[in-house]
């Protein structure tokens, strides 16, 4: 397994749930760690009692200029990055015809078009340092297959969009020769805040199993590029393709 120490990965998404346990996952493996999340203070406090380095940045993945000032940042004060998870998202939770056209927007702006503008300026700086970076994208089975939970429409469809982007970008890298893996990672339902409506009665995944699993993959060498996990206490599927 490749060594994380002084690797420098970003990841969005970082103030809670999935996102700030793979923020403690990479610091505890002696990763320099820049935390993006609209709540900074949340992110500050992750980082006692570890041996990597964490940067907060306050930044709302929704806005263009905060990815880029966030990256253009990283790029100056903490150095060339190695790894990115785009983990931010949020959701929605009406019929589809009860969202209002700002939810619409607000959901795709922060789970897809956040994530494809955070993975251009990862490419541009990895491919620019020669680093044989890895992209993991924190997807979910609803981007994959139609979910029995009512009203999170727009989440799947932005989760749907992450799946197809992500794939094509693989072929895409493949093809000029590109030594830079990008990952879909697809958990079930997660104790998270977002998921808590939706836990009652379910069996669910711990964001530690997630962020386990994110940190297997960024380890492993760049021959390979496809695992299956299954979690067997929740009979939920990550896939990580």
């Amino acid at each position: 397994m490749t060594d994380l120490t002084n690797k420098i990965a970003v990841v969005t998404g970082a103030s809670s749930g999935i996102g700030a346990a793979i923020v403690k996952e990479f610091l505890a493996s002696g990763m320099k760690v820049v935390g993006l999340a609209r709540r900074k203070e949340k992110v500050e406090q992750l980082g006692e009692g570890y041996e990597g380095c964490l940067f907060a940045l306050e930044t709302d993945i929704s806005k263009d200029e905060d990815i880029l000032s966030a990256f253009a940042w990283t790029l100056e004060n903490v150095g060339p990055v190695d790894v990115l998870i785009n983990n931010a998202g949020i959701n929605v939770s009406k019929a589809i015809e009860d969202a209002e056209v700002e939810e619409f927007k607000n959901v795709i702006s922060t789970n897809l078009l956040g994530a494809m503008l955070c993975t251009r300026e990862a490419i541009k700086i990895m491919k620019a340092h020669d680093i044989a970076g890895t992209i993991v994208n924190i997807s979910s089975v609803a981007g994959d297959v139609v979910c029995a939970i009512p009203c999170i429409s727009l989440y799947t469809a932005s989760k749907n969009g992450l799946r197809g982007f992500n794939d094509y970008i693989r072929t895409e890298l493949a093809k000029t020769g590109s030594k830079i893996r990008i990952t879909n990672l697809s958990p079930g339902l997660v104790a998270t805040e977002m998921a808590a409506p939706y836990m009652e009665g379910r069996n669910f995944i711990r964001v530690e199993d997630i962020a386990a699993g994110v940190k297997f993959v960024v380890s492993q060498p760049g021959n390979v590029n496809h695992i299956e996990y299954q979690n067997t206490v929740s009979n939920f599927y990550i896939f990580c393709t």
